[in-house]
């Protein structure tokens, strides 16, 4: 529990939560700007605050953030009950730290780009053709031509995301692991994957990239026609979530195993 006395309000473009948070929201405390604050309340849903996350890491302004789903699945979000308890509700709330993955890409025309991705990075062909891709964990390559649609990393709070979708593992936040999953894999066809420390630095390498273009998508951002993606833990930059007790990202990673 932390002393949250100045908080900002960060609104979703959703008519949902605009409505809320004239209607309801804005009303219930003295809000400031982003930059004064000691937290920030995210109205909206998951890419909402994704998106919010990734303004604080932009701007290197970290301040914890407590989310009231106002979206759809609102998997890194609060149920929106009892707003009228909200300041009390953030005074209760436990914290989460979560560290993002830091992104290093080369393109084919030799410029490097660097991005933070707190769900996955995936990279995803461009065009009809498969892609071909070398995966290498701390500089050992272990597939040398991973012939795919894609292949993505994903952090534990990710894990239930895109990469549960491609078939991956589900991974308990204070696991301290990656996982790696390919995206309709070819060859090696029985290749399913792998978990691996979060230690790890992890390159994937696009083979015949002139004429198998790949696209690196950190998060909600795209970098096309990448040649070389270099990947580790970021822990300078951990974030932190709100939760309210009972109702935390480490129940919700369990409870999401048991969905039939």
């Amino acid at each position: 529990m932390g002393d949250y006395s100045r908080l900002a309000l960060l609104v979703s473009d959703s008519d949902r939560a605009q409505e809320a948070a004239e209607q309801v929201f804005r009303p219930l405390a003295d809000w400031v700007p982003l930059e004064e604050a000691d937290a920030a309340v995210v109205l909206g849903g998951d890419g909402f605050m994704l998106q919010s996350l990734h303004a604080m890491l932009d701007a290197d302004r970290i301040v914890p953030a407590y989310g009231v789903n106002l979206g759809t699945v609102g998997f890194l979000m609060n149920r929106n009950r009892q707003p009228e308890r909200l300041l009390a509700r953030i005074a209760k709330a436990k914290e989460l730290s979560i560290s993002p993955l830091a992104m290093e890409a080369r393109t084919q025309d030799g410029r490097t780009q660097r991005f933070c991705a707190i769900n996955e990075v995936s990279l995803l062909r461009e065009t009809r053709q498969t892609a071909k891709i070398e995966v290498s964990v701390d500089d050992k390559v272990r597939i040398k031509e991973l012939v795919c649609d894609g292949v993505l990393l994903s952090t534990p709070a990710g894990s239930t995301a895109y990469n549960l979708s491609a078939d991956g593992p589900i991974l308990p936040l204070d696991s301290q692991l990656f996982a790696l999953t390919p995206i309709s894999a070819f060859r090696p066809r029985r290749w399913k994957g792998a978990i691996i420390p979060d230690r790890s630095c992890v390159t994937f390498r696009v083979l015949e990239a002139d004429k198998r273009p790949v696209a690196a998508v950190a998060d909600q951002r795209e970098l096309r026609d990448v040649a070389e993606v270099r990947l580790e833990i970021a822990r300078e930059k951990a974030l932190t979530l709100l939760f309210d007790p009972g109702h935390t990202l480490d129940e919700r990673i369990v409870a999401e195993q048991f969905v039939v």
